[in-house]
């Protein structure tokens, strides 16, 4: 690890290397070993007023950069992130533990909003409109937002960063990231390469601290903060928006989900096995869009149910490091308790434990399938953020939509069939910022990633992110001969 120099143990604000001024640390530990990896500056609402304020110092020249300029910072940025995948992976397996493999995934797949971004920067197109009289002429433009904060989870530390601030530097915004105290060393190595990339100082700034609440804070109520983006819990979110209202803060919040994740009685089981084990398991079951709850019809219950217990049997436990694993750690003990938690409720009030149901050591669980679910367990209503896959019983469209939308979440959903006119009905049906269709992997640039009711506001990534971090401007030209 280390060959090029990207674990750094220090932030990054205003092009300099810093500690916190207070000289205090925090350690950043690897979840599956619970070995030491780097200590880190623990730094403060002090600490984050100064990088704000840098940031918003570099707004005025680097807005007026031209798009192409812009443009080709990011990729510049792009291709030292791809040149860096497998050391990035390894940073990425070390931190929160998900499997080699899909690390490598997450770089490709975070490296993708930078060179889509960098793109989407030349097209940030504004309008000519018909004006209601002749002596009039109304153009609409589009112009940066300002300094950006973007405040990252721990289940994807470098693509949660890349899909903020991709659109945010493309459309002339500086920014300040705050990753999470889990995986921070993810967060500054990308500083590392953006500094790399040749941004100029103060237009990248990561900062690191264990003081969330107060971090979190000044983020908010900052007046040189125009715009803030958060990925994590729906509580989170709630306070976040709350404490923005203050100075009217443009917001994108990406929060919590309860994904469904429904099999018709005419689809493809061995198909909807498959998108199950990619839609449930990955990164452990801790992903927002992560299936929460499964739904099978009558007539496939128990072949789907016997056919995922053998599935989730043949998953693979242990260090993401080491070779063939398939399911990591969770992250943290009070994760693991959550998982241990909801798996006994379940069973408590009378589900069937056909795979799994055990923690392993350390803060490793069994991969889990729990059989005749229902609506009063706390699995049913709670996002569980671990490898467990409760599975219901349903027996008609209406029915399995009705239980599909009972939550106060809506961020995305899946089901099977093979019926077109069902899946035009059903898709529209559902509750949700996102629908996969036979597909149970659905994330990815060029489409919107966001949800409906308490699930978030605003989207990310595709041709509509850019609006998130850019203000509209209208402009009326009068007394035209």
């Amino acid at each position: 690890m280390n060959k090029n120099n990207l674990i750094k143990t220090e932030a990054y604000v205003n092009g300099e290397w810093i500690s916190a001024a207070s000289g205090k640390t925090f350690e950043v530990n690897n979840p599956a070993t619970g070995e030491l990896i780097a200590a880190i500056p623990d730094m403060n609402r002090e600490d984050v007023r100064i990088a704000i304020d840098a940031a918003n110092e570099a707004w005025h020249s680097y807005r007026d950069l031209t798009a192409t300029q812009r443009a080709n910072l990011l990729k510049k940025w792009y291709s030292l992130i791809l040149e860096n995948k497998e050391e990035l992976a390894n940073l990425i397996t070390l931190e929160c533990g998900k499997v080699l493999q899909e690390s490598l995934g997450e770089v490709e797949y975070g490296a993708s909003f930078v060179e889509w971004f960098a793109e989407e920067a030349r097209r940030t197109y504004g309008d000519v409109i018909p004006a209601p009289t002749n002596d009039k002429r109304i153009v609409v433009i589009k112009q940066s937002i300002g300094v950006v904060a973007a405040l990252t989870p721990w289940n994807f530390p470098l693509a949660m960063i890349t899909r903020k601030v991709g659109p945010a530097l493309a459309a002339g915004s500086p920014v300040v990231v705050k990753p999470p105290s889990e995986t921070p060393l993810t967060g500054l190595a990308l500083a590392y390469l953006a500094e790399k990339a040749g941004f100029p100082p103060g237009v990248y700034n990561t900062v690191t601290t264990t003081e969330s609440s107060e971090v979190g804070k000044e983020l908010c109520e900052n007046r040189k903060v125009r715009k803030l983006s958060f990925t994590g819990s729906t509580q989170v979110g709630k306070i976040l928006m709350n404490q923005c209202s203050s100075t009217l803060k443009k917001l994108s919040l990406e929060l919590g989900g309860n994904a469904p994740f429904i099999v018709f009685d005419d689809a493809d089981v061995d198909a909807a096995v498959k998108g199950a084990i990619i839609s449930k398991f990955r990164n452990s079951g801790q992903t927002c869009v992560c299936v929460n709850r499964f739904f099978a019809q009558d007539k496939v219950y128990e072949e789907f149910v016997s056919k995922l217990s053998a599935a989730v049997a043949a998953l693979k436990v242990g260090n993401g490091l080491d070779q063939g694993v398939q399911i990591g750690p969770l992250i943290s003990k009070k994760g693991l308790n959550k998982v241990k938690q909801h798996v006994e409720d379940a069973v408590a009030k009378g589900a069937v434990l056909r795979e799994g149901g055990k923690e392993i050591g350390g803060l490793f669980y069994q991969p889990t399938v729990l059989a005749d679910a229902t609506s009063d367990m706390v699995i049913a209503q709670e996002e569980v953020f671990g490898p467990v896959a409760p599975v219901f019983r349903f027996s008609t469209e209406e029915e399995v939509i009705k239980m599909a939308n009972d939550t106060e979440y809506g961020l995305a959903s899946y089901f099977y069939t093979k019926d077109v006119s069902r899946c035009w009905r059903v898709a529209e049906a559902l509750e949700c910022g996102m629908v996969g269709i036979n597909e149970g992997l659905i994330s990815n640039a060029v489409a919107p990633f966001g949800g409906v009711k308490e699930s978030g506001v605003g989207r990310e990534g595709s041709k509509y992110g850019m609006d998130y971090f850019m203000e509209i401007k209208y402009i009326c030209f009068g007394s035209i001969k």
